[in-house]
């Protein structure tokens, strides 16, 4: 059966799960290269500048966020809907984030 007589469901199965194995392969390659200038070169190479954009304002939001800073103050500061904020605080309540966690460890109040 070809991608064209597969059920959508199935296709959507396989996509998921294709995705998934990839970015499962992306994160060990990335822990192993220990070479903070080589992962950047690689990340660079698999993002456009305006994920790399997204992504350092998201990082950006949390330090804020972690700092104490008013939803209002970070909204004012970066430039972000307060509703994208608020997700952002959501996640570093969360018991088990990873994000609290890192931020915890390697950035400093």
């Amino acid at each position: 059966m070809n991608d064209t007589t597969k059920p959508k469901e199935q296709q959507e199965k396989e996509r998921k799960d294709l995705i998934s194995a990839a970015l499962d392969e992306f994160y060990s390659v990335a822990a192993e290269t220990g070479d903070k200038f080589f992962f950047r070169q690689l990340f660079e190479c698999l993002t456009t500048p305006n994920e790399r954009e997204e992504m350092a304002m998201r990082w950006q939001l949390s330090k804020e966020i972690k700092q104490g800073k008013t939803q209002r103050e970070i909204a004012k500061k970066l430039g972000l809907s307060l509703c994208k904020i608020t997700r952002g605080s959501k996640e570093l309540k969360k018991s088990d984030s990873a994000l609290d966690k890192v931020l915890e460890r390697f950035v400093s109040p």
